[in-house]
C-alpha cells in the first residue's frame, strides 16, 4: 500500500514537471508584448521621448525627440522670430513691419508672439541661423507672413502647410514652394543631409567646425508616410543622460543611423528629407511645459506646435 502511494505521489511529481516545462516552452514561444506604434495608429498626433544613436527610446537617451502627424485635426502650426512688435502688425503704409531683435529660445517661444487664439505652443523647436542684425538668414513664413532674409532662396526650409488638417503636407525644399499653399509655415534651415530618400554625410559641406566641434545639433526629418521627426542632440539638455559609444553626440555620417532607427521603431515610414537647423550655440527643444535644450545664442526663428 505504502509502495503504490509513492508511485502515485511520484507520477503526479513527473506531470506537474511536464507541465510546468510545457507553459516554458509556450512562453517563450509568445511574442513580447510591446506598445502601440505611432505609424499605425489612425488617431496619432504628436509623442516626445529620448533615444540613443540608433533610434531606440530610452529614458536616458541624448536624443530629444519629437513625433507627429501634420494631418491630425488635433494639432495647429506658427512660426515666430525675434521682433519688438506684435506678429504680423503693419506700418501706416500698410507694409508688414520687420524690426529685429535678438530672443533667446525661452524668449521666442514665451513671448506674445509665440501664442496662437490665446494659446501657448506645445512644443518648438530652434530653427533659422541669424545676420548680424538679427535677422533671421533663410526662408520664414509665418501663417502667411513672410519674415524671410537674404538666403531664402538660396537654402532649404523646412515647413507644414496650410489647408484643412487632413490635407496638411510637410516638405523640405529650397525658395517658395510651386503650390502657394505649401508656403504657409516655413523656417529656414542650412544642411540638407536626405534628398528624395537618398541620405548624404554632409561633414565636408559644413566644414571643420560644425562637422566635428559645434556638435550639438538640431533638425527635422519627413518620412514618405508624411510624418515628422524633430530631433535635438546636446550633451547639455536638461535631462539625465547616460552616455556611451551608442548615446553620444552626433556627427553627420551618424544622422540616418538615428533617424532610420526611430522611423523603424515607431512605423513612421522610410525618411524622405532631412534638414538641419542652426547649431553651435541655439539649440533648443520644448515639450508639454518644460525645456529640455536651450543655449545662450539668439535665435532667428522657431517652430511652434499647438494643440487643440
Amino acid at each position: 500500500m505504502s509502495r503504490f502511494f509513492l508511485i502515485s505521489i511520484l507520477g503526479i511529481l513527473l506531470n506537474l514537471l511536464s507541465g510546468c516545462k510545457n507553459l516554458e516552452s509556450n512562453a517563450a514561444q509568445e511574442p513580447a508584448k510591446t506598445t502601440a506604434c505611432a505609424g499605425k495608429n489612425a488617431n496619432f498626433s504628436i509623442e516626445f521621448f529620448q533615444t540613443n544613436n540608433q533610434g531606440k527610446k530610452f529614458a536616458k537617451g541624448i536624443n530629444h525627440v519629437i513625433i507627429f502627424n501634420p494631418r491630425s485635426p488635433k494639432l495647429d502650426f506658427k512660426v515666430n522670430v525675434g521682433l519688438a512688435h506684435k506678429l504680423y502688425a503693419k506700418d501706416n503704409q500698410g507694409r508688414l513691419r520687420k524690426e529685429y531683435i535678438p530672443k533667446q529660445f525661452r524668449e521666442i517661444i514665451t513671448d506674445e508672439n509665440s501664442q496662437l487664439n490665446g494659446q501657448k505652443p506645445i512644443a518648438a523647436i530652434n530653427a533659422d541661423y541669424i545676420d548680424t542684425d538679427n535677422k533671421p538668414q533663410g526662408l520664414n513664413i509665418s501663417r502667411g507672413f513672410d519674415y524671410s532674409g537674404a538666403f531664402k532662396t538660396k537654402r532649404s526650409s523646412f515647413g507644414i502647410s496650410g489647408g484643412k488638417p487632413q490635407e496638411r503636407k510637410a516638405t523640405i525644399q529650397a525658395g517658395r514652394r510651386s503650390n502657394e499653399i505649401l508656403n504657409y509655415n516655413l523656417v529656414g534651415g542650412n544642411g540638407r543631409f536626405y534628398r528624395g530618400g537618398k541620405f548624404k554625410d554632409i561633414c565636408a559641406d559644413l566644414g571643420e567646425f560644425a562637422c566635428k566641434q559645434a556638435t550639438n545639433r538640431s533638425l527635422a526629418a519627413v518620412t514618405d508616410k508624411g510624418y515628422v521627426i524633430l530631433l535635438v542632440n546636446d550633451a547639455k539638455a536638461n535631462s539625465n543622460i547616460e552616455f556611451s559609444s551608442i548615446n553620444q553626440e552626433l556627427l553627420p555620417d551618424k544622422f540616418d543611423d538615428v533617424l532610420e532607427g526611430i522611423a523603424r521603431n515607431n512605423c513612421l515610414g522610410i525618411i524622405q528629407e532631412g534638414i538641419l537647423f542652426d547649431g553651435g550655440m541655439s539649440p533648443g527643444l520644448y515639450y508639454n511645459n518644460k525645456i529640455y535644450v536651450e543655449n545662450p545664442g539668439a535665435i532667428g526663428s522657431v517652430f511652434l506646435i499647438y494643440k487643440k
